[in-house]
C-alpha cells in the first residue's frame, strides 16, 4: 500500500507539472513540487508524524480541485484529486503502512534472537534445566537440582 501512495504521488506531481506547463501557472508546479517532497515524507516518517504528512497532502490536494473544478486547466483537477487521495490514504491508514527503517530500532528496543541450542548450553552452564519452561518451575526452585525443593529454616 506504501508503494500505491508514492505511485500516486508521483502521478499527482506529473498531472499538476503538466498542467502548470500548459497553463503557465507557477502555483501549479509549486503544488507538483509539494506531491514529489510528500513521497519523501510519506516514505521517511511514521506514526502522528506521518498523519501530519498524509492530512497536508489531503488539504493541499482538496483546495486545489476546489480551484481546479471553478476555473483551472484540465489536468489540474484529475492531480489534485489524485494528490487528495493519496493523503487520505496516508492520512487514514497509516497504521497499516510499513515503516522505514523498522528493522534498524534502537537497541533497547531491539529483540535478539537467541539461537536454541546455545541457549540450552547456557543454561546449563549456568545450572538450571534447559528443558523446564521456568514458568512452569515450583515457586523457590532453582532449577539446579531435581531434588531441590524451597529452602526452610533448619529445625
Amino acid at each position: 500500500m506504501l508503494v500505491a501512495v508514492c505511485v500516486a504521488l508521483v502521478v499527482a506531481a506529473g498531472l499538476l507539472w503538466g498542467a502548470s506547463a500548459a497553463a503557465g501557472e507557477p502555483a501549479l508546479s509549486g503544488l507538483a513540487l509539494l506531491a514529489l517532497a510528500g513521497v519523501a515524507g510519506v516514505v521517511a516518517t511514521a506514526g502522528v508524524l506521518r498523519r501530519v504528512v498524509g492530512g497536508l497532502l489531503a488539504a493541499a490536494g482538496l483546495v486545489q480541485a476546489v480551484l481546479a473544478a471553478v476555473a483551472g486547466p484540465v489536468l489540474a483537477l484529475p492531480g489534485a484529486v489524485v494528490l487528495l487521495a493519496a493523503g487520505v490514504v496516508a492520512l487514514a491508514w497509516e497504521p497499516r503502512l510499513p515503516r522505514f527503517g523498522a528493522r534498524y530500532a534502537a537497541p533497547g528496543e531491539r529483540r535478539v534472537e537467541r539461537d536454541p541450542d546455545r541457549a540450552a548450553w547456557q543454561d546449563l552452564d549456568e545450572g538450571r534445566d534447559p528443558t523446564i519452561d521456568p514458568a512452569d518451575a515450583p515457586p523457590g526452585d532453582a532449577g539446579d537440582d531435581p531434588g531441590d525443593g524451597p529452602r526452610s529454616a533448619p529445625v
